[in-house]
């Protein structure tokens, strides 16, 4: 039997992205094909997405939809099923898909994304003429009370199965409880098993609350956010539903995400032609004013915040270049990490390098060029970067927490003798920790063969959507058949 998934999502890849969420409801529908599943993918009619989709068809209008008026547009990711909620009054707006040129988040983003989950319900629940979906996925906050409406407040016809998706536990969408009389919801679902969250509205804990199932995007971030250091707040409510949680971890697209076909890179390669990356690496360097050279060269690519671990890693950066190592940042973020890191690179001219912002075909030649990917996170539900790492050849460092302990192989001894060993791994994210983490790596990189059977081993490491897409396939049957 074929499932019809609807994947609801405020970002997907190519169309909009800010992080791996976007990344992974674009990879989702692919991913999903070879198991009989068809997914259709529902985002906001941000102004880019617009464009895209500019002479669609009008499937469906909402005169008044949480306040303003909408249509439900069509369109195409990937080749795959795409529906666009154009609401201009709510999405097209300059700036970024939740907050202004500034980066000042919209105040009326519980609105904006009240009423994206509304219309994803009547979606999934019998009001849209010609529309039937066997289960909604949810994905993040945003999507958060798209699972309430199908519980409390149901179009009328045959209702989906629900799924909830924590991306990021961190970023939960709670808003003051005077929101709530605009929500179209009933009286009972001000409570604490429906949207009401420590006296206000949450929409995370709506999704968790309400979903059928509740997924994560790796096994031990699953366990991780039973816990209060990681729970931010949620974890009584997830413990109290751990039979419903399961953790996936995500995949990567191998047409996006392949050195051998990657047009980002001056010379493209695969595990038996790794000499070839040297070309990448002086591009690189010259990309950012590095001085040319062997020795290893680090990047960074990542947000610039606390839960990343960028305080510890700018504190850490002389004893990096005391080492011999090089670093080559992109990102942006908090102010004050920010300035941190440029001025490290004012401090060593030609040995670090800042790029603040993102740029995607950048990123793709740091992983092929760089020798090793920097990822010294507090938390990290699943990550992207260092799978994109593994596949590139760019050794991953990481923090011993979720998705990256999940992922990387850390390079003891009896790893490396046996060569299964792909990155290498710390615990507790400090200054002194970090700093012998790019100790070792510095170490390492200087024994070719060591360095090589790093590579080697991480480029023939499987983080397709195979295994993922067959689990969460797996998953939907599950419910169907509950």
């Amino acid at each position: 039997m074929t499932i019809s998934v609807l994947s609801v999502a405020s970002e997907a890849y190519p169309l909009v992205k800010t992080g791996g969420l976007g990344d992974v409801v674009g990879a989702l529908p692919a991913a999903l094909e070879a198991h009989d599943v068809t997914v259709t993918t529902l985002i906001p009619g941000y102004p880019r997405v617009m464009a895209a989709v500019k002479e669609s068809a009008v499937l469906h209008d909402w005169p008044d939809l949480l306040g303003a008026p909408a249509r439900l547009l069509s369109g195409a990711l990937g080749g795959h099923k795409l529906l666009v909620l154009d609401a201009p009054g709510y999405f097209a707006r300059e700036g970024g898909p939740y907050g202004d040129p500034s980066g000042r988040d919209w105040d009326d983003n519980w609105r904006r994304f009240a009423a994206f989950a509304r219309a994803a319900a009547d979606l999934a629940s019998g009001a849209v003429k010609g529309f039937r979906f066997d289960v909604l996925h949810a994905h993040d906050w945003q999507a958060g009370l798209a699972p309430a409406y199908l519980r409390f407040a149901p179009a009328g016809g045959r209702v989906a199965r629900s799924v909830m998706t924590i991306h990021n536990i961190a970023f939960q969408g709670r808003y003051d409880a005077g929101i709530f009389g605009s929500l179209a919801l009933p009286d009972r679902a001000f409570a604490v098993d429906g949207v009401e969250y420590y006296g206000g509205v949450g929409f995370l804990k709506s999704g968790l609350e309400a979903a059928d199932a509740i997924t994560t995007v790796s096994p031990t971030y699953a366990a991780e956010i039973l816990r209060p250091d990681f729970g931010m707040g949620l974890e009584g409510l997830i413990r109290t539903r751990q039979d419903r949680v399961s953790g996936i971890v995500n995949g990567i697209d191998p047409a996006v995400w392949n050195p051998a076909a990657d047009a980002a890179l001056p010379e493209r390669y695969d595990a038996a032609t790794l000499s070839a990356r040297a070309a990448n690496k002086r591009a690189l360097e010259a990309a950012f004013a590095l001085e040319p050279g062997d020795g290893p060269l680090f990047c960074v690519i990542t947000r610039l915040t606390w839960q990343k671990g960028m305080d510890v890693l700018a504190d850490t950066v002389d004893a990096l270049v005391a080492g011999g190592g090089r670093l080559a940042l992109l990102g942006s973020g908090d102010p004050g990490i920010e300035q941190a890191f440029i001025a490290a690179a004012k401090r060593h001219p030609g040995r670090v390098a800042v790029r603040i912002g993102y740029d995607e075909a950048l990123s793709h030649l740091m992983q092929g060029g760089a020798d090793a990917i920097l990822i010294p996170s507090r938390f990290e539900p699943c990550g992207l970067t260092q799978l994109y790492g593994l596949a590139y050849g760019c050794v991953p460092v990481v923090a011993r927490t979720g998705g990256l302990a999940d992922t990387i192989i850390h390079a003891n001894d009896a790893a490396l003798d046996a060569r299964v060993a792909t990155g290498i791994q710390f615990d507790a994210v400090t200054h002194e920790s970090l700093a012998r983490a790019i100790a070792l790596a510095i170490r390492l990189h200087a024994i070719p063969e060591r360095w090589t059977s790093l590579q080697r081993a991480g480029m023939a490491a499987d983080f397709s959507w195979a295994t993922s897409g067959r689990r969460y396939a797996d998953l939907y049957r599950e419910l169907l058949s509950a």
